[in-house]
C-alpha cells in the first residue's frame, strides 16, 4: 500500500528510484522521511509554502509537484545504496536525470509568470 507525502506517493519514488533501488530504503518509514525532506526542500528552494496551499492548487502544478519531489526523494534512496544497480555508473546516471528532472522543476516553480500561470484556475 503505498503512503504518501503530500505531493508524492512512495509509489512514485520507488517507480523512479528503479529495479536496483534497495529494500532497506524503500521501507515505508525510510521513504516518507525522504518524501518530507524533499517537500520541504521544494518549499524553501522555491519560496513558497505549497505544501499549505496544496488543496487550492491546478492539477498542472500538483503533477509538477509530485515529479519534482518523488525525483528528489528517489535520489536519496538511490545514493544510500547503490549496489542493487548494475554498475556505480547506472546508479549515478540515475541520479543525473533525477536531479536535472527537480532542478529543472524547481526553477519552474519559482519563476513569477509560471506561478501566475499556475494560480489560475483556467
Amino acid at each position: 500500500m503505498a503512503h504518501e507525502g503530500i505531493f508524492a506517493t512512495s509509489d512514485e519514488i520507488i517507480k523512479k528510484a528503479g529495479h536496483g533501488a534497495s529494500s532497506t530504503y524503500t521501507a515505508e518509514s525510510v521513504v516518507n522521511d525522504f518524501i518530507a525532506q524533499a517537500e520541504s526542500e521544494i518549499n524553501v528552494v522555491t519560496r513558497r509554502n505549497w505544501s499549505d496551499d496544496y488543496s487550492g492548487l491546478n492539477t498542472d502544478v500538483k503533477r509538477i509537484l509530485s515529479k519534482c519531489a518523488a525525483s528528489l526523494a528517489a535520489i536519496e534512496i538511490i545514493t544510500c545504496d547503490m549496489g542493487g544497480y548494475t554498475s556505480r555508473t547506472e546508479a549515478e546516471s540515475m541520479i543525473n536525470v533525477l536531479r536535472d528532472t527537480a532542478l529543472r522543476l524547481m526553477s519552474v516553480l519559482k519563476t513569477q509568470n509560471a506561478e501566475r500561470f499556475m494560480d489560475s484556475e483556467t
